[in-house]
């Protein structure tokens, strides 16, 4: 059944095809050490390269965004590439397309599976695409803003004249692959949605292979080099072939990172409670009588009264594409990355201190430590500029991982040579981006301060408020993430038993790589968890002041967590497999089998209720509902994108954010006098700022004071007015016979008209 033109989802997975067979020689050389050599990293890697560049051009002003500027920058990028191949001194072309060889099997079966969960995540969204609904006006207003700009920051659609003070860089990425494949913005709005679907599930599935395949070759060169090692793991690894392994765990690792939810699931079984106010489930009557319908699938990402903490298949549920969900795939490329510097011997080996130099044309030798350090810095910076938290959480990683291979080697005084190079890269690469932005995050909130605290209010960073008290009961906490803790448990209790039947002190040295790296990211993880409970990012919202900071930190603990667990779970069955008194660990497995069966609930649950249950087509066409709801809108906006070039400011209606106002600068990205009322109150940190514009709109459509009008068309340099449906609802006295004086109709169908000023 044909439910998109096949001819634009082609040209759109051809050009990421593309993009990924060009950055090739960067992912072969930073994953040389992985068994797929980073093959689905190298289009990750390349969007975003790609991307940054025509960022920096178009901030510097030097090459205007335009589709012709961004083919040559991909054929630069191509040439360079090709470069690199030539001049590489292990054997050149020659050596690369041996290389390609080789692995030709395992770079095949990635592109079918990237393709596959593209493919079928298109097709989910062919059932429901409208971007329409909780923040997609938002998302599409960037988009399209940023795809009318020839130079960034790109103008603000709802507040005209100044530049988006929002982390936009993941939509500059969509942009991006939107003006390449020269596919209009309504379609590839859901294409992303669904390319970001395929690179989590196959990017997790390459850290999830990988860390099996990388343990297996520990075990391995263990035994090779060590007469202490534990034999019971030997035989265990031993049955840990490619196959069984790496695919194993590769695929267990991707569908627990995309498909995933938690065991709130649990409460489809029981009566349900009411509200907003959860109870203990087992405070609840058992009940299968009104599955599916008792269960209200958001429920478990607000289960934690007055906050927020979702997880990625509600995103892809969903299908906003915000900060958060344009981030994924660019988090697992730097999980990659951190997995592929701590798990290579000479990242380990303090000899090659010895040749570091430091020397600048060394940063730019894909081969070296220094450019893969380098490559640390730019992928936080640009996690930053797409959900300024990620940089940070990332950044912290960072610097478990180096703590612990500065540990390792000795070289304290070198890895800290090479984080700083980290922050460093970091700060010139966000600066295009932090020169025009403004923080809108007015300090660190102390959850539950004490009373002497509170009557000092704020001490630097530091806020303490009143009545500021919110905690998360146990229960919750572990109905959220017990499925986690449950592997993790296990795991730290697999390994202190391996360390016992070895009888020696445990040490870090004597930890695997891979297993010490799991514990990085599980100790992330729960530090992630812990700071909501502690404090928050103190923003504009009163009584969700922990939503967004818990939102933001336990995100990026269920994808690490996630991973964790994929892993643990093939290491323990591993271990299963060679326990003699296997009863002892069945009750493990139960337990095990039903958490899976719990958190794999959610998917059902979750596709078919927003889904219609995938029973009426209708295309991945995001703008075609507007036919239905305001068809006179629909044909208007088509003729604006059509027809208006530029950025020229268009007055429309003023209304509340998550409402139907605004839709026409969400979808032609015209800027506006005033959009989204409460998102800019979030963006610019106070509601003074938008505030006097609700009137001044209200002045412009009901006023009869010509002068006035003239005014205020000057103050914001007004172009068009739009009137329309919302535009007659929301003022009733609307002065329509001025706007023929001081302009002309340039379009007209039934009651919506579009004046062109002409003073």
């Amino acid at each position: 059944m044909q439910f998109v033109d096949i001819s634009s989802l082609i040209k759109w997975w051809l050009l990421i095809f593309l993009i990924g067979i060009i950055f090739l020689p960067l992912a072969f050389s930073v994953f040389k050490n992985f068994f797929d050599k980073g093959y689905i990293f190298s289009k990750i890697l390349g969007i975003i390269i790609v991307s940054y560049s025509i960022f920096l051009l178009g901030v510097l002003r030097i090459i205007p965004f335009s589709f012709a500027n961004s083919v040559v920058i991909l054929i630069f990028f191509a040439a360079l590439n090709i470069s690199f191949i030539i001049r590489d001194k292990n054997g050149g072309l020659k050596t690369f397309l041996k290389k390609i060889k080789e692995h030709r099997t395992i770079f095949i079966f990635e592109e079918i599976l990237f393709t596959l969960c593209f493919l079928l995540w298109c097709y989910v969204k062919s059932f429901q695409p409208d971007i329409h609904g909780l923040e997609k006006y938002m998302d599409f207003g960037i988009l399209n803003s940023i795809l009318r700009s020839e130079f960034f920051p790109p103008k603000d659609m709802w507040f005209t004249p100044l530049p988006i003070n929002y982390y936009y860089f993941g939509h500059l990425v969509t942009a991006v692959l939107t003006k390449l494949s020269n596919i209009s913005s309504n379609i590839t709005f859901n294409f992303m949605i669904a390319t970001i679907f395929a690179f989590t599930f196959t990017a997790s599935f390459s850290i999830g292979a990988n860390l099996i395949y990388m343990l297996k070759s520990q075990i391995n060169q263990g035994v090779k080099n060590s007469k202490v090692l534990n034999l019971g793991n030997r035989k265990l690894f031993g049955i840990l072939n490619f196959e069984f392994g790496a695919l194993t765990g590769g695929f267990l690792t991707a569908f627990i990172v995309s498909f995933a939810g938690n065991l709130q699931t649990i409460y489809a079984f029981f009566k349900n409670y009411s509200g907003e106010n959860p109870v203990p489930f087992w405070h609840l009557p058992f009940s299968l009588s009104t599955l599916p319908n008792n269960y209200w699938y958001p429920n478990a990402t607000r289960f934690i009264q007055n906050t927020i903490h979702e997880f990625p298949l509600y995103s892809f549920v969903v299908s906003d594409l915000h900060g958060h969900v344009l981030d994924i795939p660019m988090v697992l490329l730097t999980i990659a990355l951190l997995f592929s510097l701590i798990s290579k011997s000479e990242a380990l080996n303090s000899k090659h201190f010895e040749n570091l130099s430091f020397k600048i044309w060394n940063l730019f030798r894909i081969s070296s430590l220094e450019f893969r350090v380098l490559l640390l810095g730019f992928l936080l910076a640009v996690m930053y500029t797409t959900n300024a938290w990620d940089g940070i959480i990332y950044a912290l990683l960072t610097f478990i991982v180096f703590l612990y291979l500065a540990h390792r080697s000795r070289n304290y005084t070198q890895y800290a040579i090479l984080y700083t190079l980290i922050l460093v890269g970091f700060f010139i690469f966000s600066y295009p981006f932090n020169h025009y932005f403004k923080p809108f995050v007015s300090g660190i909130g102390i959850v539950c301060p004490p009373e002497f605290l509170v009557r000092v209010g704020k001490l630097g960073p530091f806020i303490f408020e009143e009545a500021h008290c919110q905690k998360s009961p146990w229960w919750q906490i572990f109905t959220l993430y017990g499925f986690f803790y449950f592997w993790v448990i296990t795991f730290i209790i697999s390994i202190f038993r391996n360390i016992k039947l070895k009888n020696y002190t445990a040490k870090l040295k004597d930890l695997e790589k891979t297993d010490l790296f799991v514990f990085a990211l599980i100790l992330l993880s729960t530090i992630l968890i812990i700071i909501p409970e502690l404090m928050y990012a103190k923003d504009i919202y009163p009584a969700h002041y922990r939503a967004n900071t818990m939102f933001k930190l336990v995100y990026q603990s269920f994808i690490m967590l996630s991973i964790a667990s994929g892993y643990i779970i093939v290491r323990f069955v591993s271990q299963w497999k060679m326990v003699n008194s296997k009863w002892k660990i069945l009750p493990l497995m139960v337990l095990g089998i039903i958490g899976l069966f719990l958190v794999f609930l959610y998917p059902y649950f979750a596709i078919n209720s927003f889904y219609g249950n995938l029973k009426a087509q209708l295309g991945l066409d995001g703008t075609k509902y507007l036919k239905n709801l305001y068809p006179t809108d629909y044909d208007a906006i088509y003729w604006i994108n059509k027809n208006i070039k530029g950025q020229p400011v268009i007055l429309e209606a003023q209304g509340d954010s998550y409402t139907d106002f605004a839709r026409i600068s969400a979808n032609t990205g015209l800027p506006t006098v005033l959009g989204w009322t409460v998102h800019e109150w979030l963006w610019r940190g106070t509601y003074d700022i938008p505030a006097p514009r609700i009137t001044e709109v209200q002045t412009l459509y009901e006023n009869t004071d010509i002068n006035r009008t003239k005014e205020l068309i000057k103050k914001y340099k007004i172009d068009y007015i739009f009137i329309g449906d919302l535009e007659y609802q929301k003022y009733t006295n609307l002065n329509e016979r001025k706007f023929e004086t001081i302009g002309k109709i340039i379009y007209k169908n039934g009651k919506t008209k579009i004046y062109k000023i002409t003073l």
